[in-house]
């Protein structure tokens, strides 16, 4: 069953676990096609809950990552079309054992809807988010690239917070789950000094949550979306704290991507000249909560019209009027062969990794940090995002020092999982393919997972290859393949089917891993990693 049928909550899910209803129209065909455009989803891979903001000619956006670490990828731009990750705001998930895999896990936890934004009295950028329900951290820097340090914690949970810097430079928090309130915190962003509920949705409505918080030209805007099929704004003309008028913004629009659903739950950003623009995510599982990106103009009366195109979110609209990039963004997808001294930010592991166990430089070495025989428990899996409407990730592996009893391999990772990857026992290594990895709604393995073909390999070398469809719509075709020369690819195991089911929330990932169900001490070497598109 889909979200957008679901009557329950993302907060009630996840606490179980643990007038415009048609904007104006852009003329079709010719005259779209007459100026450059750019086609939705403008990034077809998994970040969700977006935020979205200009600080001069750069665009910024974050995004939901849950139980992944580091945690609030920011992404950059130069012409909200061309997107790169740039760094991460919340450098460690340091919020108890259960986000190190110690005793417990944060699977459908962590990091999701918080709010970045940018205060130039001091040019430093804020991310603000609330964990599980109990309390609101806050991080700054002044480059997004970091380092992010935490400026304080905050008693009251923000719950899908919206963050304004107004323009007296006073902090304000827009949050909450059908009762939206509004938080004032101090002059240093430390304290809470004010919070007051300012609207209740109507029983009509249902549901609102997600909040983004605006004052433009005089007027404050609280945007808010109704999960998830809809989008509502309230405005108020005198002051932060209201009193707030509401009024629909789209509902049950039909969206960009086939099979997806109705773009929602993003933020408002003003161009340089003045033009806006939303950007959305639509759910498209199984690869995730893609963003989708359309122009907005506002009624005499101060009020968003999303551009429609033959009463539908565009799949192509003419390019934003930006000024020329200072350089190209660097691709998501390509090849990396970790070289440096970091990961780069595309990667982020399931749960905080044990740095002691891995490292960078001569390629990407995994030492085995977990006895077990459940990849969901097993600590340093790290994580990529699959490219879609199909991609194709590719790894080129040194096994040489693996031991008795280790398994290493390239996963496509999600609550129901598959393998492709080596398996030592009694000093011989075959190359397997394993599905039945599984977890029930509350997060618990309910599957390690079952051998379905091998092939012995020799040598110290091995190329692992995963296949994604993460088109929406459907349960979709994973298929592994493997080569010992890296030019013929040899396909191992039935297609696996990825399904597209929304309470995970996070889409499918790559995911290279190394643990041990023996004893520690073996290792593997990652040389290359390529993520390609047909």
């Amino acid at each position: 069953m889909s979200w957008s049928h679901q009557p329950f909550t993302r907060r009630r899910t996840l606490a179980a676990a643990t007038g415009l209803a048609a904007g104006a129209l852009l003329p079709p065909g010719p005259a779209l096609a007459a100026a450059a455009q750019y086609t939705n989803p403008v990034i077809w891979q998994d970040f969700a809950d977006i935020d979205i903001l200009r600080v001069g000619d750069t665009y910024y956006a974050s995004a939901s990552t849950m139980h992944y670490s580091p945690g609030a990828p920011v992404l950059r731009s130069y012409d909200l079309v061309n997107w790169e990750i740039a760094g991460h705001a919340v450098p460690v998930l340091d919020f108890g054992a259960k986000y190190d895999l110690n005793g417990a896990r944060g699977y459908v936890r962590g990091i999701w809807a918080s709010s970045l934004a940018y205060r130039p009295s001091n040019r430093t950028f804020y991310w603000l988010g609330q964990i599980d329900f109990a309390r609101t951290y806050l991080y700054t820097a002044t480059a997004v690239e970091g380092p992010w340090n935490r400026l304080t914690t905050i008693s009251t949970p923000y719950y899908d917070a919206g963050l304004l810097v107004d323009t007296d430079d006073t902090l304000y928090v827009a949050y909450g789950n059908t009762t939206i309130s509004v938080a004032q915190l101090s002059p240093d962003g430390r304290n809470q000094v004010r919070t007051q509920e300012v609207f209740r949705t109507p029983s009509s409505v249902g549901t609102l949550e997600g909040a983004r918080f605006y004052r433009i030209n005089g007027q404050y805007y609280i945007f808010l979306t109704r999960p998830a099929n809809g989008q509502y704004i309230l405005k108020s003309s005198s002051g932060p704290f209201g009193p707030y008028t509401m009024r629909q913004v789209l509902l049950d629009l039909r969206g960009p991507i086939p099979g997806g659903g109705v773009p929602h739950q993003g933020g408002l950003v003003r161009t340089q000249s003045g033009a806006w623009y939303y950007m959305a995510f639509v759910d498209a599982y199984p690869g995730g909560r893609v963003p989708a990106l359309a122009p907005v103009t506002w009624t005499a009366d101060g009020w968003p019209v999303v551009q429609l195109v033959d009463g539908a979110w565009g799949t192509a609209y003419p390019s934003p009027a930006v000024p020329a990039p200072p350089r190209q963004v660097t691709p998501m997808t390509g090849v990396d062969t970790f070289d440096g001294t970091t990961l780069k930010p595309r990667w982020e592991w399931n749960h905080n990794p044990d740095d002691t166990k891995w490292s960078v430089g001569d390629g990407l070495t995994l030492r085995t940090a977990t006895l077990t025989h459940d990849l969901y428990w097993a600590r340093n899996t790290l994580t990529h995002r699959i490219q879609g409407p199909t991609s194709t990730a590719t790894v080129q592996l040194d096994h040489s020092a693996m031991r008795d009893g280790d398994r290493a391999g390239l996963a496509l990772l999600r609550d129901s999982s598959a393998w492709i990857g080596l398996k030592r026992d009694g000093g011989a290594t075959r190359v397997v393919m394993v599905t039945g990895l599984t977890m029930d709604g509350n997060w618990n393995t309910t599957g390690t997972g079952t051998e379905i073909a091998s092939a012995p390999v020799s040598g110290g070398r091995v190329w692992l290859r995963a296949n994604a469809d993460i088109r929406p719509g459907a349960p979709r075709p994973g298929t592994f393949s493997y080569s010992t020369d890296g030019i013929t690819f040899t396909r191992l195991g039935p297609a696996f089917s990825m399904g597209n089911d929304w309470r995970f929330f996070m889409g499918y990932r790559f995911a290279l891993f190394n643990h041990a169900t023996q004893a520690l001490g073996g290792a593997v070497r990652v040389t290359r990693f390529e993520l390609s598109t047909p």
